[in-house]
């Protein structure tokens, strides 16, 4: 049959069973807008910036597995895609973005709002595509959902020039997607698991550090009955939080520059490192040179590239998770580490990490932890960067994939309004708290109107201490005080949320934190509550610049401990 590139890029869409697309329109796109109302099955959710529109389309694609879609038009449109793509790259998140280019005979010629969009997103895309061909815009569009799903998921960028969307075109539904230059090896080398697995069996004090590449492969189960079956104690990287249950006795939450003291101890000490869907990054590490001084490493990820790029690795396996973990625990011999967990206890009693001082004033702390206990934990947590992120991850539990959602390689603040409008897009039932800084919420809270009008219950928490937090306090630690460009002012938030049409309250005592937060769940919409949180509280434990895991700065010794109870 005959259609319009428009025709052919919502029928692929719905094909590759997308029901949810993101964007915003514009002049070189609007072709491929004026064809949505031809297919019912794809709804659109109109953000207010192309930004958020990635940002969006991440957060559909972490809380549900499914490949994110967005859209956006040429230039302007196209560049602000940039940032939420890179995102999606460094975070390995599976995302379709479909730009608008200037028509065919214009482009090489800066014709208006014309962009080398493929040029600019080369080095934050798995691949992407310029399609001058229109009856290549199936295979295209196919071989780009393959290619963002598959392996290491991650951004594929297809931009369109404006005649194709709207030129006509025999059209065939294209057929499998057989790329000679691309396959991911799924299954890990055999010789490499026996290895493996005969460290794992002799090992005195293990520890397994797993990553995100755990929840993306659906590898949780086979990850519990590794550490069950040998007694491994688990750490997980910040965006692994959720890989593996932190209420289970073999959970010691998470390391790194702002992670448990006595995870960071784990690692220092341990005889050897079972390297799961993670790949070194700086903040989990610290100090390379320092990194698990007395371990050997195995090392598991299906991105061949990231095996030894940053730490040295003694059993290096390529291959999916799921798939390397099934031949292995075939292999493990059920053990105990008794007295590694004893010392591991010990640690944790001694360097408690999460405990919470009493105060008069509003603890950001206290008010994560008290969100906590009115969701019973059971709530998806979407952040945005900064304090506010590191205070949601330390003192909420986790104990489900994908319900821990933030920006982790890029540090993208802003992420987390938009994140959550996709979150409860792609899982409606869920609970969702948007927990944020007054710095990261200003970023992007113009998707207040997307969330209103898509009449998304989303509840946001900002912690408003009137600072870009985490700069302050890098400026207190190691700048003298020197707070250049770190004071914040802010709107009234509530007042804001008001003229969207979204209920708030502002609280700035401590025992209206409880009654707000179950106000807010109260609610069956959106709401919104500013905490007039401690304008000068740290996030501790913290490893400074520089620094080995251990080398940490922990909780001033204040007054008396309040958390846990």
């Amino acid at each position: 049959m005959k259609m319009t590139g428009g025709q052919i890029i919502c029928d692929c869409l719905v094909k590759e069973g997308v029901e949810v697309i993101f964007g915003i329109l514009g002049g070189a796109i609007l072709p491929l807008y004026d064809t949505l109302p031809q297919f019912p099955q794809l709804h659109h959710v109109l953000v207010r910036h192309e930004q958020c529109a990635a940002h969006a389309a991440e957060g559909y694609a972490r809380a549900t597995g499914r490949v994110g879609v967005c859209f956006a038009t040429s230039g302007p449109g196209a560049t602000n895609l940039v940032t939420g793509i890179a995102n999606a790259h460094l975070d390995s998140s599976p995302m379709v973005a479909i730009t608008g280019q200037v028509a065919r005979r214009f482009i090489g010629k800066d014709a208006f709002q014309e962009v080398d969009i493929t040029g600019i997103t080369l080095p934050i895309t798995k691949h992407n595509y310029l399609v001058r061909d229109t009856a290549q815009l199936g295979k295209v569009v196919k071989e780009a959902f393959y290619i963002a799903r598959t392996g290491r998921p991650g951004p594929v960028l297809i931009d369109v020039p404006k005649d194709v969307f709207q030129e006509q075109v025999e059209y065939h539904t294209p057929g499998k997607v057989d790329l000679r230059s691309y396959k991911p090896r799924r299954e890990g080398n055999m010789a490499q698991i026996r290895k493996a697995a005969n460290l794992i069996n002799q090992a005195q004090k293990p520890v397994i550090l797993a990553g995100r590449g755990v929840i993306i492969s659906g590898a949780s189960e086979e990850l519990k009955t590794l550490a069950e079956t040998a007694q491994i104690p688990v750490v997980t990287t910040l965006l692994g939080i959720g890989g593996f249950p932190e209420s289970h006795v073999l959970s010691y939450r998470w390391l790194g520059m702002h992670g448990m003291a006595y995870a960071n101890m784990a690692i220092n000490g341990a005889d050897l490192i079972i390297a799961i869907g993670m790949r070194f990054d700086d903040r989990a590490t610290a100090e390379v040179a320092s990194f698990a001084p007395h371990a050997k490493i195995i090392h598991i990820d299906i991105d061949p590239a990231e095996i030894g790029k940053n730490v040295r690795v003694d059993v290096p396996i390529v291959g999916d998770v799921k798939a390397v973990l099934t031949p292995l625990l075939k292999l493990i011999t059920p053990t105990q580490h008794m007295d590694w967990l004893k010392q591991l206890d010990v640690w944790r009693r001694e360097h408690p990490s999460t405990d919470i001082r009493e105060s008069s004033s509003i603890l950001p702390q206290y008010v994560v932890r008290s969100i906590y206990e009115a969701t019973e934990g059971d709530a998806t947590i979407v952040t945005g960067v900064g304090q506010n992120q590191m205070w949601a991850a330390q003192h909420y539990i986790y104990n489900k994939p994908n319900t821990f959602i933030s920006s982790g390689g890029l540090g993208t603040m802003g992420f987390g309004l938009p994140a959550s409008v996709g979150v409860k897009m792609g899982r409606p039932d869920a609970t969702v708290w948007c927990i944020d800084g007054d710095g990261s919420f200003q970023m992007t809270l113009h998707e207040l109107a997307t969330i209103q009008q898509e009449r998304l219950a989303v509840k946001i928490a900002i912690m408003n201490n009137g600072f870009l937090g985490m700069v302050r306090q890098w400026q207190e630690l190691f700048h003298d005080k020197r707070y250049v460009a770190t004071p914040l002012w802010g709107p009234d938030f509530v007042k804001l949320a008001e003229a969207y049409g979204i209920p708030g309250i502002k609280v700035r005592h401590k025992d209206e934190v409880v009654p707000a937060i179950q106000k807010a769940m109260a609610h069956d919409g959106p709401f919104l509550i500013d905490f007039g949180v401690e304008p000068e509280e740290n996030v501790y434990p913290m490893v400074p610049p520089g620094a080995s895991l251990v080398e940490l700065l922990e909780a001033p010794k204040k007054e008396e401990v309040v958390w846990p109870r």
